[in-house]
C-alpha cells in the first residue's frame, strides 16, 4: 500500500558510520519513491553524521546526546545530563518537522528520539544492523511499531518479537553503481595497479594501523601493488608520514567520505567485520581479510566474520594474532593466487542481500498507510 499524501520522516542516526549510512540508504530509497516527501535527520555534531548527512542532501539537526560509559564515574553524569538536555532538543525538532514516522538506527541518538515518538503516538521504526543488538534498540523495541533486523539470530535478544522483521542491512544504491575508472581518478590511483584497501571503520582501528605499518614495507616486492589506507584521525599524521616512505604508491586518508569509490577500486580489503562492513563487502563482491574488533558486544564481529569464512568468502585473523608478519603473509598469498582471490569475491557476492532498503521502505509505507486509515476511522 503506497502512501497517498506527502509524508515527513525523521531519522535518528548518529555516532558511527554503521548507524548513519543505513539511515541514509533508507532516506534515499524513500525519496526515490516519494519525491514530494521530506526526510530530516537527528544526530550529533561529533559523529560521522554531521558531515555525511548534509553531503547526502538531507536536513540535519544536532542534539547533545552522548554515549553512556560502561563504568561509573563523572562520564556517567555528563551523559545523563546530555540525555536530559537532548529530550528538550528532540521535542523542538519534532515540533518543527511534525514527522509522520520516526526511524531510529540504534545508538545513543535513538533513545530520546524514540521516547518522544512513543509519547506523542508517532509510529517508531527501528533498524538494527548487528547480530547482537545494542542496548538502545533492545529497549526501544518494546515500544516500536516495527523492528527491522538483519540476522535471524537477533530474534533471541528481543523480549518482544511480534514486531520483528528480517530485512537485512540497507545499503546505498551508489554502492552498486560506481564508475570504476572515475573512482581511480577521484582517488588519484593507478588503474594498472592492484589496490589493497585498508580501513578500520569510520574512526579507524589502532591494531590494524600498527600491523599495516609493519606489513607494507615487507610487501614491497609484490608486483603492481598500491595502497588506499583510511587510518582514522588519531593515527593519520604518523601513518601519512610512513606512507610517503613505502616501497609502493600509497594514498593515506584520515577518513574517506565516499567509501563506494574505495570499494570500486579495491582488489583486496583488510578491515574490521562490523555488520555494515560485511553487508557492503558482500554487495560489492570483494575478497577480504577480516580482523574482528575483539571488544564488540557478544563478540558479534567474530560471528560476522566466521559466517563469511565458513562460506569461503573471506579470511580472518583474530586481533590478538594480528602481527605485521602474519598480515603480510596473508596479503602476499592472496595476491599470488588470483583464482582464490576471485573465488573469495564470487562467494562474498553470493552471500549478499541488496534489497533491504526497498523492503524497509515498503514496510514503512504499509505502516504509514495503516496509521492514516486509523486516524480517519
Amino acid at each position: 500500500m503506497a502512501v497517498s499524501a506527502p509524508s515527513r520522516l525523521l531519522i535518528a542516526a548518529g555516532g558511527t558510520g554503521g548507524h548513519v549510512y543505513p539511515g541514509i540508504a533508507i532516506a534515499e530509497e524513500w525519496m526515490r519513491l516519494h519525491r514530494d516527501s521530506s526526510v530530516t535527520f537527528i544526530g550529533t555534531e561529533r559523529g560521522v553524521e554531521a558531515k555525511a548527512v548534509p553531503q547526502a542532501g538531507f536536513p540535519f539537526r544536532a542534539i547533545s546526546a552522548r554515549g553512556f560509559p560502561r563504568r561509573p564515574g563523572i562520564g556517567m553524569l555528563v551523559a545523563a545530563w546530555a540525555f536530559v538536555k537532548s529530550l528538550g532538543e528532540v521535542a523542538a525538532v519534532i515540533k518543527e518537522v511534525k514527522p509522520d514516522v520516526v526511524i531510529a538506527t540504534g545508538g545513543y541518538v535513538s533513545g530520546p528520539t524514540g521516547i518522544w515518538a512513543w509519547l506523542l503516538g508517532i509510529p517508531l521504526v527501528l533498524q538494527e544492523q548487528n547480530s547482537v543488538p545494542g542496548a538502545a534498540n533492545r529497549w526501544l523495541s518494546l515500544i516500536a511499531s516495527q523492528v527491522h533486523i538483519s540476522f535471524v539470530e537477533s530474534r533471541n535478544y528481543f523480549r518482544r518479537r511480534n514486531n520483528l522483521k528480517v530485512t537485512g542491512n540497507p545499503i546505498r544504491r551508489s554502492l552498486l553503481w560506481q564508475d570504476r575508472q572515475g573512482a581511480y581518478e577521484a582517488l588519484a590511483l593507478d588503474p594498472a595497479r592492484r589496490t589493497l584497501l585498508i580501513f578500520g571503520g569510520s574512526r579507524g582501528a589502532a591494531s590494524i594501523n600498527r600491523a599495516a605499518a609493519g606489513a607494507l614495507p615487507i610487501l614491497g616486492h609484490v608486483p603492481n601493488l598500491q595502497v588506499l589506507w583510511q587510518t582514522g584521525s588519531d593515527d593519520y599524521e604518523a601513518m601519512r608520514e610512513l606512507g610517503s616512505r613505502l616501497p609502493m604508491p600509497a594514498r593515506v586518508h584520515p577518513y574517506l567520505d565516499q567509501m563506494e569509490r574505495a570499494y570500486a577500486v579495491a582488489d583486496l580489503v583488510v578491515c574490521r567485520s562490523g555488520a555494515m562492513t560485511i553487508t557492503e563487502l558482500t554487495a560489492c563482491g570483494l575478497p577480504a581479510i577480516l580482523v574482528p574488533y575483539p571488544h564488540a558486544a557478544g563478540d558479534h564481529q567474530t560471528q560476522n566474520a566466521r559466517g563469511l569464512v565458513d562460506r569461503g568468502a573471506a579470511e580472518m585473523i583474530a586481533d590478538r594474532d594480528l602481527t605485521p608478519e602474519e598480515l603480510a603473509r596473508r596479503v602476499e598469498a592472496l595476491f599470488g593466487d588470483e583464482s582464490r582471490l576471485r573465488r573469495l569475491g564470487r562467494n562474498a557476492r553470493a552471500f549478499s542481500r541488496t534489497n533491504a532498503s526497498e523492503r524497509i521502505v515498503h514496510s514503512i509505507e504499509e505502516l504509514a498507510g495503516a496509521t492514516a486509515q486509523d486516524s480517519e476511522s
